[in-house]
């Protein structure tokens, strides 16, 4: 496939911010502009796919008010007559490779929906990692417009694995830092249990040790006996499991 100068730069950029480290998220927003001018189009929308939720989620739209989408997120997404058509195809295609455009022009979904926002031809490229789907790329063209041609199906299809990848990436490190945050959460809960079985005094006498206070200075400073500070050390040892004023200083600190 040939590519004109202007492709090319643009389809650079394409790949540039696929292989970027980024949240699905932020890696659609970012590829969506640039997209748009590679197509010569006008709108996008771009949903991801919850498999547990069956339903299309965390929406990226560049020109398409956000109340219309809101009405296609909880009436005509359940109601739509190509979306799930075009995601068989498992690659760019136009819409009026689904359905013509005749049938298309009639229907509620267009003019209750597309039309409202001025999308009047689509092409959608749907990723998939093996049976899974991923996440869309819905792109449209205003009424002045022409059709999509096969070019831009080739195009986009240029993208499709290098979109994928970026896709799987953003989910396995959305996956391990939900893992990490679940991990910390469970971790404070467990210490914040521990801690609450320490009476005003042992927490104080902890404190003091996380500020490396010797047994003398903890003494002067809560105005007790140095004996007090060694019993209150063994208690503290005891419920929390610590036998070093190390560990005893990084659990307070991390609680």
């Amino acid at each position: 496939m040939f590519l004109s100068g202007r492709e090319h730069f643009l389809l650079q950029r394409c790949f540039a911010v696929l292989n970027e480290e980024l949240q699905e998220q932020a890696m659609r927003e970012q590829l969506g502009p640039v997209l748009l001018d590679l197509l010569r189009a006008d709108q996008l929308a771009s949903y991801a796919w919850d498999g547990g939720q069956r339903r299309f989620v965390n929406r990226v739209a560049i020109n398409m008010e956000d109340a219309n989408l809101e009405r296609y997120e909880s009436w005509f997404m359940f109601r739509d007559p190509i979306t799930f058509e075009l995601q068989k195809r498992r690659h760019a295609t136009l819409v009026s490779e689904v359905m013509p455009r005749r049938a298309l022009l009639k229907s509620e979904f267009f003019n209750d929906f597309l039309a409202r926002d001025g999308l009047h031809w689509g092409i959608n490229l749907h990723a998939f990692d093996g049976a899974s789907p991923l996440a869309d790329l819905r792109v449209w063209r205003a009424r002045h417009r022409k059709e999509f041609e096969p070019r831009d199906k080739q195009l986009l299809d240029l993208l499709e694995p290098a979109f994928v990848g970026a896709m799987r990436r953003g989910h396995e490190r959305a996956g391990r830092e939900s893992l990490l945050r679940r991990q910390h959460e469970t971790t404070q809960a467990a210490d914040a249990g521990v801690t609450g079985r320490l009476s005003a005094r042992e927490l104080q006498v902890a404190r003091c040790v996380a500020r490396g206070l010797t047994d003398k200075q903890i003494a002067r400073e809560l105005e007790i006996s140095l004996s007090s500070v060694r019993t209150y050390l063994r208690r503290l040892s005891d419920k929390l499991g610590v036998r070093r004023r190390g560990a005893l200083a990084h659990f307070v600190g991390r609680s």
